[in-house]
């Protein structure tokens, strides 16, 4: 089932994806809900991001590929770094290139989808607590990270954390195709079964130092092949089982 948030007319709702449409839920995705009798078309409506993270918790040097492809070994525990909520964006919105940075890069990356409060969750029972999974870019401005070693500037600014374009709920995880495309050109191309540690692994270890609420996002990191976004390009991040995550690209004014 795919799950998604919508503008209409100035409002704001959940529903489910069929075909073409979208059927409007009544309640809550994060809690009760039941199919209702409204259906839009999927060109009359706005796809919005399909959650509104407190918090986003990416993974640094998780894909085996990428690890080699940096040069360094994979890490004894996960990487983690937080991006701000303020960072997000959805489905055919502009990722906007800050005038600071003079490299932006994209991170095509599968997101998990937190369902419930998590606190010391084990791996396995780690399912128990995920929603769903989503596509997430995971834009960069390499240069600044490079120069202030840590991540926190390089992953923040407005427009750096893409997400969408819904939430698919019974999708397996464990090895599913990602690629990234820029101007139609792949440019990322791995399976999730190359994760260092995977999505259940993860819960588990973030939920054991932070509390992770319904709707936040973990960016399970990101495959070989990482690269610079230009003005105009047109970037994409597509997942089996999930769909296509397309944002354009843009200057800073």
């Amino acid at each position: 089932m795919k799950l998604a948030r919508i503008e209409f007319e100035g409002r704001i709702l959940y529903g489910i994806i069929e075909d073409d449409s979208v059927r409007a839920i009544e309640g809550d995705i994060f809690g009760g809900w039941h199919p209702s009798k409204h259906l839009y078309q999927l060109d009359k409506v706005r796809i919005l991001p399909p959650c509104n993270p407190s918090k986003i918790i990416g993974i640094g040097l998780n894909y085996r590929d990428h690890a080699e492809e940096m040069g360094v070994p994979l890490p004894e525990e996960p990487i983690l770094f937080i991006k701000p909520s303020t960072s997000v964006i959805g489905h055919g919105d502009k990722i906007i290139l800050p005038s600071i940075s003079q490299r932006v890069d994209y991170e095509g990356e599968l997101a998990v989808v937190i369902g419930k409060r998590a606190r010391k969750v084990s791996a396995e029972k780690a399912k128990e607590y995920i929603l769903g999974y989503t596509c997430f870019n995971d834009i960069t401005a390499r240069d600044l990270q490079k120069k202030d070693v840590q991540f926190t500037r390089s992953k923040s600014f407005d427009t750096f954390s893409s997400l969408g374009p819904w939430i698919v709920n019974d999708v397996d995880p464990m090895d599913l195709q990602i690629e990234t495309r820029v101007n139609n050109e792949i440019k990322q191309r791995s399976k999730t079964s190359n994760l260092h540690r995977n999505v259940y692994e993860l819960v588990s270890f973030i939920s054991n130092i932070m509390t992770l609420l319904p709707g936040d996002v973990i960016a399970t990191g990101t495959p070989s092949g990482v690269g610079p976004l230009k003005e105009g390009d047109v970037v994409e991040v597509i997942i089996e089982g999930i769909g296509v995550l397309r944002n354009y690209v843009s200057k800073e004014e």
